[in-house]
């Protein structure tokens, strides 16, 4: 069973427990029906109430049973609030902590709905691309009013439920520090011989506070959504079916919504975000990693280098109201650091995001010092320096000396081998890589490096940590390049091949742009530093000289062109403007160095650019898959969606392969082995084996 019955006096209790948010999978929705039968067969039940368990009334869908057949079985969602309406016994939902999705709907079900203070009211469909499906579109705005209907579920945002006391969604808000269900039972008993039972369906729908015309109102919201929505075709349909709501009768409206429901379920954009949201929920499960493994507490931090990277890593501790020390070498340096990460807070401040106490409290939290000795008291040190193994050696020589017993020793290393940065420690078990990603006090990323002796502990400390910092963290093997810079190699060493062969920067990043990348590889790197891929570069050219790599970026480097810090990369920039610009000095010396390496120019179609650039991300993510240092491929997927600006709507690399199919995919790989710079198309091993298996990368 996954709901209690109980009996009150002449009230029926029935209580939602399919824990941790009451899921309305099938056991639970049959529960719920079975209930009602009981409830109505009884003479001495008066009234019936629904409430939740735990932390919840209920979050709607059991994520367990999505994308399978159980979550269309009988009962339906559909099934439970028909017996709910037509219980022939006032049915009262008693909610608090969580009332979402199917869980708000089966509430409106109901004849009465009393909710707890501070309770989170919400229909967040429209996140994972559809819209409210068992009759939330019709119901919501008969009991808030179409105008606030529309934005909770155009948004999906949750609402306290104190904000909707005044309208008639809530029959009662009981204040805190109120018992629920005693007021909850005091209610039905009142109400207990009350007829007709209220039902939402047969009220109207309050079409608009501010402006009466419905129609214009809505067309207005129609326009305002277009503009926000994207390639996701979900927030407009959710319009389309609240006008349903206001223009047809009741049981019409029901179905142009499950008309709507249906299409967006099938949909490639709801696919993919649905993807992305279990994909997300994955990365926190390691095969190895038991979930009662201890962890280590973290109640201070020190961040080695107060560059940019470092300074923003030091905001996400105070962020998350854990004090932290900022060490730097020089004093100069150290002051520019502190004085950038002021400067990132007041920016934050001035958009009304951070209120002047948040701001005064999180810059109390971090302190800077030249002193190895000051740090040597924190839970965990997370070096962010040069990125060059001899410079980080040294910092996690003289860590080892300094830092006490236990505490965790983080490198933030984007490409370089962790296992040879901890053996010049005595405590390889205590250090493990903590990639962030730029910049770092934004981006939601967080690849967490597990060195081959990082101790069990430590790894889930730090998945630990990187939820508290409000991070995703994506657990990768050591390889040069991890899991997101080896990728990324791939992709750069094709965009530059494309340079040399016809393209200029302007085509390749419109093309990967226009395809919903949020930045093309040019832009980014410009944005990122051209001198730290060149650095990169040079590294590899000596460990790796049978790769070759295009000599464009380069020859831009030697020209001092290094990005936005500099003015100019592969663009032109203006003084306080991150708008990027042709150069006409660049696209110069591309078309010479293409003449001087006795290169034809061609005419490349924006279609080969993104199947070029794509499909070596693919290519090199199976090989990573293989070997183990990914996870698994939704690991990857969630790496480039949150790291590298992956369209969302794709749902990442290895997702859209799947959805293209791996026999396409293959296919034009083997292609373009056949052209030039063949040898950076040999096809993965799996992606082959996949392929001809006709499977795909993210099978169950």
């Amino acid at each position: 069973m996954s709901a209690d019955y109980r009996v009150h006096g002449c009230v029926a209790v029935i209580t939602l427990n399919n824990p941790p948010v009451n899921g309305l999978g099938l056991a639970t929705r049959s529960a719920i029906v079975d209930a009602i039968k009981q409830a109505r067969a009884d003479d001495a039940v008066k009234a019936i109430i629904v409430t939740g368990a735990g932390k919840a009334f209920s979050g709607g869908a059991d994520i367990k049973e999505f994308n399978s057949p159980k979550a269309l079985a009988e009962p339906t969602l559909f099934s439970v609030i028909d017996a709910v309406e037509n219980a022939g016994k006032p049915v009262i939902a008693a909610i608090h902590a969580i009332c979402m999705g199917g869980g708000l709907e089966l509430a409106l079900g109901c004849h009465y709905r009393i909710a707890a203070s501070g309770a989170q009211i919400a229909l967040p469909e429209v996140k994972l691309g559809l819209l409210p499906g068992a009759g939330g579109t019709q119901r919501l705005p008969r009991v808030v009013g179409l105008e606030l209907a529309l934005d909770m579920i155009v948004s999906g945002a949750p609402v306290a439920s104190e904000k909707l006391a005044r309208t008639a969604l809530f029959d009662a808000v009981v204040k805190s520090g109120d018992d629920l269900l005693t007021q909850a039972l005091a209610f039905a008993e009142k109400i207990a011989d009350v007829r007709p039972l209220p039902k939402v369906r047969e009220k109207e729908v309050a079409k608009s506070v501010d402006d009466p015309n419905h129609e214009a109102f809505l067309q207005l919201s129609r326009n305002k959504v277009e503009a926000m929505a994207g390639p996701f075709p979900a927030p407009l349909k959710c319009v389309d079916a609240l006008a349903a709501a206001v223009t047809l009768d009741f049981e019409d409206g029901l179905k142009f919504e499950r008309a709507q429901f249906m299409q967006l379920i099938q949909s490639s954009e709801s696919k993919a975000l649905r993807h992305a949201f279990f994909a997300e929920r994955l990365t926190g499960k390691i095969p190895d990693l038991a979930l009662d493994t201890p962890t280590r507490a973290i109640r201070q931090a020190g961040v080695i280098g107060a560059g940019t990277m470092g300074a923003a890593i030091a905001m996400n501790f105070a962020n998350a109201g854990i004090p932290v020390i900022l060490l730097e070498t020089r004093q100069e340096a150290l002051d520019k650091g502190l004085a950038t990460l002021r400067k990132n807070y007041e920016a934050t401040m001035k958009k009304g995001k951070l209120t002047q106490q948040q701001f005064d409290q999180r810059l109390a939290l971090i302190q800077g010092t030249l002193s190895y000795d000051d740090i040597a008291s924190a839970d965990i040190v997370i070096e962010a320096v040069f990125e060059d193994m001899g410079v980080k050696q040294s910092v996690f020589k003289k860590l080892d000396q300094v830092m006490k017993p236990g505490a965790i020793l983080a490198s933030n290393t984007s490409t370089l081998d962790l296992n040879r940065i901890a053996s010049v420690t005595k405590r390889s078990q205590d250090v493990i890589g903590t990639h962030f990603f730029s910049p770092a006090n934004v981006m939601k990323l967080l690849e967490i490096v597990r060195g081959e002796k990082t101790g069990k502990d430590v790894l889930a400390t730090t998945l630990a940590l990187s939820k508290k910092l409000k991070k995703i963290g994506v657990v990768s093997g050591v390889c040069d390049g991890f899991i997101g810079n080896r990728m990324i190699e791939q992709y750069s060493r094709q965009a530059g091949f494309l340079l040399e062969e016809g393209c200029l920067p302007q085509q390749v990043d419109r093309a990967v742009e226009q395809f919903g990348f949020a930045m093309g590889p040019f832009r980014m790197g410009d944005l990122a530093g051209n001198d730290i891929g060149w650095a990169i570069r040079k590294r590899r050219r000596i460990a790796s000289p049978q790769i070759s790599y295009p000599k464009t970026a380069d020859l831009l480097c030697e020209m001092g062109r290094f990005g936005q810090k500099t003015g100019a990369g592969w663009y032109d920039y203006q003084a306080g403007d991150r708008t990027p610009h042709p150069s006409e000095l660049v696209d110069a010396m591309i078309v010479l160095h293409s003449a001087d390496t006795g290169v034809t120019r061609r005419q490349i179609s924006d279609l080969e650019i993104v199947e070029r650039l794509v499909y070596a991300l693919v290519n090199e993510g199976a090989r990573i898959l293989e070997e183990g240092i990914a996870l698994r491929a939704s690991d990857i997927d969630i790496v480039y969606l949150y790291g590298y600006g992956f369209p969302l709507q794709r749902g990442g690399p290895m997702f859209y392969a799947d959805s293209v199919g791996l026999t396409k995919v293959l296919a034009l790989i083997e292609q373009y082995a056949l052209g030039r710079h063949g040898e950076a198309w040999t096809p993965a091993p799996l992606l082959k084996k996949l392929a001809e298996e006709k499977k795909t990368f993210n099978a169950p």
